[in-house]
């Protein structure tokens, strides 16, 4: 492969046109085969996405779908370069193709979503999570969920949407998740409450007080979000919602502590039966099950036919 040919191709991918695209490839058909064997390079896609050049971006994502997933030596892949750049449709566009893409991670761990969430474009932000709802759980590597990152850059209007969104998810387990993403601690182990309590404006902490998060959450510093509260009205909001000073919070117990506690009559029983599940086989369990539901069935059957068979004042009747 020619640095000549390879000059020709980015110059094709600067003005978007694709007629030089293909006229590199017959000169030499591997190229971007090449390219794609690079670790941390700058594709083609790379540099249509930055540009906004949709048709050609659309036409190298077709020959060439892995390089959507390529990070350049800055760390960033094309999705993210898009929304950079403001390109709105190219990133529609890429989602509408691959929805996974909004799970890739680039530089610090940050998804489209995290970036969404960050510059706050709601519109955006709820084309992301539609397409793909899971998301919402990934993290930077500070841990930081895309709600994290709304109230760290104030964008009330994107953690709104956010927090909607996980209120009004029917999907099975959606209460436990809400929990989770809700009561999701940074690499401080700070909460969004915690955040929400430092902002001088009330709007994200009054939002989040009336979900299901936990006030009780303490960080890093053993300090709860009243603890650390910026202003008094923030202090009142929690106080009112019922968030209390550390002091007056019991710490959860450790695992180490759960795992040296004293194990009940219940717990033993609990153990032993579980021990049982996991040593038989999926055969041995279905039969447990018929037998288990025909004992259910010949007892609840016994106990509506009375001693002697037909019940006697009906009979009295014939």
């Amino acid at each position: 492969m020619s640095t000549t040919n390879l000059d020709k191709l980015k110059v094709a991918a600067e003005a978007g046109n694709i007629d030089i695209l293909y006229a590199v490839i017959q000169i030499d058909s591997s190229i971007l085969e090449i390219i794609d064997s690079n670790q941390f390079v700058e594709t083609p896609l790379h540099i249509a996405a930055s540009r906004g050049h949709l048709r050609f971006a659309i036409e190298v994502m077709n020959l060439k779908p892995s390089f959507a997933w390529k990070l350049n030596p800055q760390g960033f892949c094309p999705i993210h370069l898009a929304m950079q750049n403001d390109q709105k449709r190219m990133v529609s566009r890429f989602v509408d193709i691959n929805k996974d893409l909004v799970r890739v991670q680039g530089r610090e761990g940050l998804t489209p979503l995290h970036f969404a969430s960050q510059i706050g474009e709601v519109e955006l932000l709820a084309k992301l999570l539609f397409a793909c709802p899971n998301s919402i759980q990934d993290v930077t590597v500070g841990g930081e969920t895309a709600l994290h990152i709304a109230v760290k850059n104030k964008n009330f209007e994107a953690l709104h949407l956010l927090v909607c969104f996980l209120r009004k998810n029917i999907e099975r387990g959606a209460r436990e998740f809400e929990y989770n993403i809700l009561n999701h601690k940074d690499e401080d182990d700070n909460t969004i409450l915690h955040i929400s309590a430092l902002c001088i404006e009330p709007q994200a902490l009054r939002l989040l007080v009336s979900t299901g998060i936990n006030l009780k959450a303490k960080n890093l510093e053993n300090k709860t979000a009243l603890d650390i509260a910026a202003t008094l009205e923030n202090k009142s909001i929690l106080f009112s919602a019922g968030s209390k000073p550390s002091l007056e919070v019991m710490d959860a117990p450790t695992l180490a502590h759960k795992l040296r506690s004293k194990t009940t009559i219940v717990d033993k029983m609990l153990i032993y039966i579980r021990r049982i599940e996991r040593n038989i086989s999926e055969k041995q369990r279905n039969t447990w099950l018929i037998i288990a539901t025909l004992v259910a069935t010949a007892t609840y059957q016994s106990t509506l036919t009375p001693v002697g068979g037909v019940y006697q004042g009906f009979a009295a009747l014939f």
